[in-house]
């Protein structure tokens, strides 16, 4: 394997979660009696530029394709962290009715429909139609392909450049970085700002946050990486700052390297100096990770087993993909899961992958009464655990299993 972003061999394995399902191929019920397909889900990290990746194994076309479940305004803490943001980026950069503000991987229209109040022209691209149709209907228009230099230049020959260039949790989606980060050179107007957010590796490591492993996910990103694939097409890192959203991610802006209106802030050096003294450039810091992962699985195991043998009733909430790693990881089926409930309804009435757990409504939670409720996208505990807060009154308890199993 070839680093995607430096080209030198890779060897070094950073955890291997084993065979699974792409996770978020949810099955119908017509499904549950047909073959599934498996994949490896095996990271590795480069010893020369230290990107942690997952090789291609399904294909991004694949995987986000017309029916991809995944629809971003169903969480509220994610839609006011995205209209924080548009506030922000309006007063700091003074957009206007003449700017250009483009997102790549624009979803369901969650961010860019902060921009309209402000009369600020905007563009969507989204691969997956089916979220895209979504933006449409809130008046957001949208591109639905993959992005990547030659979709750049085509905006470009039409007069299009971006003012503001915005990719929220893209970044790790992309199985040929340098193509993409080299669109975003294309696509940037001479003095506008690219703003990316990604979950930030440290967190992964140190809290052992496997489960944000999954096919869809090819990359596995540090503030030290990504300076460097910028640098290598022409862009340059000005800002940085940390965030608490997806268990701890980073937003970086970034500018043309010969851009001289935004002045390189202290912050960028200042999380490169943290990185390294966490190790992130010693290829020692990646050792270890699989056995921290497999206490998670057995404490996981163990606490569903003992709630089986208790004659405890166990659901979860948040058909997530990282739900689904852990479950898989875990070898966990529908004996000792019963239900998952998602707000999402293009999941409900569905299976989870390999685990053949129905997903379902809140409705359901509230007749069955669950002795205890998983909180898979365990990023989201306080909103989910506010939401839910009435399971308490007939006893029931929540479970979050990561960084370590706890019971609240």
């Amino acid at each position: 394997m070839k680093c995607r972003f430096c080209q030198a061999d890779v060897t070094v394995e950073f955890i291997d979660l084993v065979n699974s399902p792409a996770s978020n191929s949810f099955l119908s019920k017509e499904q549950l009696n047909e073959p599934e397909t498996y994949y490896p889900l095996k990271v590795y990290v480069c010893s020369e530029c230290y990107l942690v990746q997952i090789d291609e194994y399904k294909k991004s076309d694949a995987i986000f394709n017309n029916s991809y479940a995944y629809f971003s305004s169903y969480s509220t803490s994610w839609l006011a962290h995205s209209k924080n943001y548009v506030e922000k980026m309006v007063a700091r950069f003074g957009l206007n009715s003449q700017s250009q503000v483009v997102e790549i991987a624009s979803n369901d229209g969650y961010l860019l429909q902060y921009f309209l109040p402000y009369s600020i022209p905007v563009l969507g691209i989204e691969p997956t139609r089916n979220t895209a149709e979504v933006a449409i209907l809130k008046g957001i228009p949208c591109i639905t392909e993959f992005f990547g230099i030659r979709l750049a230049n085509e905006l470009v020959s039409k007069g299009r450049k971006a003012d503001l260039l915005v990719g929220n949790n893209v970044l790790a989606h992309v199985p040929d970085v340098m193509d993409f980060v080299g669109g975003l050179k294309i696509l940037l107007a001479d003095n506008g700002v690219i703003t990316l957010e990604f979950p930030h590796l440290i967190n992964l490591v140190e809290q052992t946050q496997f489960d944000t492993i999954y096919h869809e996910h090819f990359s596995y990103l540090s503030l030290s990486t990504v300076s460097k694939i910028m640098a290598a097409n022409g862009l340059c890192v000005f800002d940085v700052e940390e965030l608490p959203t997806h268990g701890g991610s980073i937003r970086v802006f970034a500018k043309r390297t010969q851009n001289t209106t935004h002045e390189i802030l202290p912050s960028v050096a200042r999380l490169l100096a943290k990185e390294r003294e966490h190790g992130v450039e010693d290829i020692n810091y990646y050792k270890g990770f699989q056995q921290k992962a497999e206490k998670v699985k057995v404490d996981f195991i163990k606490f569903l087993i003992d709630a089986k043998l208790a004659n405890k009733k166990v659901a979860a909430y948040g058909a997530a993909a990282k739900g689904n790693t852990l479950i898989n990881y875990c070898g966990v089926k529908n004996d000792l899961i019963e239900f998952v409930v998602d707000a999402n309804p293009a999941k409900q009435n569905k299976f989870l992958p390999s685990s053949h757990i129905p997903v379902v409504d809140e409705s359901v939670l509230k007749v069955k009464k669950p002795d205890f409720v998983i909180v898979l996208p365990w990023n989201l505990r306080k909103e989910i655990t506010e939401q839910l807060a009435y399971i308490r009154e007939w006893g029931g308890k929540f479970v979050v299993p990561i960084p370590e199993l706890a019971i609240i």
